[in-house]
């Protein structure tokens, strides 16, 4: 169990994180939304309805797809695109997806190489391209789910405001969806934005994400 725990530290770190500021979203949104209820004269959520409702879910889907969508843009965009000095970035000149002799799949697989990099036609292509895809298909997955989640938040207040409902196709071209996607989305490019050209200038020893302290601003693709 000890070495369990030290050799999966860091996924260990952020799922705690993960699951302890979802918790705590659940009973500070609970409360906030209460307090908005009995200030119009409603009953009080418990908890256990308000995580879930509708509103829940939509503000938990909408902060997961404005995060799968920048992971999914970055892994995609550093495959052509560098930016010299940072260590988000692959070398200038080494730009695409590489040969089977520098990528070691195919016939150059080694001893230990995973089964599928190995392996011949689709199932190669699926696995060299897995990343993206599963980050592909869990911000499509979010973003419905945001979206329908969202359609019917919206239409719960457009009934007590005895205004007509929305269908989903309306919903998705509002304003009120529009102005709630992106404005997560702007935060996570620019978040993406400062960490590739931060890490050309400034360091974090002992940090992956930096430079070693010693190296040159431009020297690009080195953690230390």
């Amino acid at each position: 169990m000890k070495n369990f725990i030290k050799n999966n530290a860091l996924s260990l770190f952020f799922l705690a994180a993960f699951l302890l500021s979802l918790v705590g979203q659940s009973f500070a949104g609970n409360a906030d939304a209460n307090q908005q209820r009995l200030a119009e004269g409603g009953a009080p959520l418990s908890w256990v309805s308000y995580v879930t409702s509708s509103d829940f879910t939509a503000d938990v889907a909408e902060n997961w797809q404005s995060e799968y969508l920048q992971f999914l843009l970055f892994i995609l965009a550093t495959v052509w695109l560098v930016q010299r000095g940072s260590t988000e970035s692959k070398k200038p000149g080494e730009e695409g997806g590489e040969s089977d002799a520098e990528q070691k799949t195919g016939r150059y697989a080694e001893s230990d190489s995973p089964a599928w990099a190995a392996a011949a036609g689709w199932r190669r292509s699926l696995y060299g391209n897995s990343l993206g895809l599963v980050m592909g298909a869990v911000f499509l997955l979010s973003w419905l789910g945001q979206s329908v989640s969202g359609q019917a938040s919206y239409n719960t207040q457009q009934l007590a405001q005895l205004e007509d409902p929305v269908s989903w196709g309306e919903y998705v071209v509002s304003a009120d969806f529009w102005n709630r996607t992106l404005q997560n989305w702007q935060s996570e490019f620019l978040a993406v934005l400062s960490m590739v050209v931060l890490s050309v200038y400034l360091r974090q020893r002992g940090s992956t994400q930096s430079k070693p302290v010693e190296a040159a601003h431009g020297t690009t693709g080195v953690e230390g």
